[in-house]
């Protein structure tokens, strides 16, 4: 009974998809390291290597794509990623991205614009975006 027991406590845990870092097909952006993708999405730089001027765009927060992100590059949990933010705000150092919705959404913004970099579920990738990252 307890190896069925575990069986059915395993098929009910949520399954993690593949998140990717990704920008437009014509930006010139190559690659991204973790670090890199950190210090972009928490505004502690604003360029991307090798693409010059980068604008990150978030999922809704509390979705488990932003959550599964901001765990594996930064650290922080989603409480911890308002804390941080709410301290950037009041001393005048930053804003956080804008929340653009889903995959679906922030891979539209992404492919339009060279600028704008986002992440998304590895299964809404298409020839309009570029993988910089595959966070695993």
């Amino acid at each position: 009974m307890s190896m069925m027991a575990a069986g059915l406590l395993f098929l009910s845990l949520p399954a993690f998809a593949e998140v990717v870092v990704i920008v437009s097909a014509k930006s010139t952006a190559t690659a991204l390291s973790e670090e890199q993708a950190s210090d972009l999405f928490l505004g502690k730089n604003s360029s991307l290597p090798g693409a010059g001027q980068a604008v990150p765009v978030d999922q809704a927060e509390g979705s488990p794509v932003r959550e599964q992100f901001y765990a594996k590059v930064s650290g922080k949990t989603g409480a911890q990623l308002k804390a941080y933010w709410s301290k950037q705000i009041f001393s005048g150092k930053g804003q956080p991205p804008k929340d653009a919705g889903d995959s679906a959404a922030v891979k539209t913004l992404v492919a339009g614009n060279p600028n704008i970099i986002g992440y998304v579920d590895k299964s809404a990738v298409d020839a309009t975006v570029k993988v910089l990252l595959t966070i695993k």
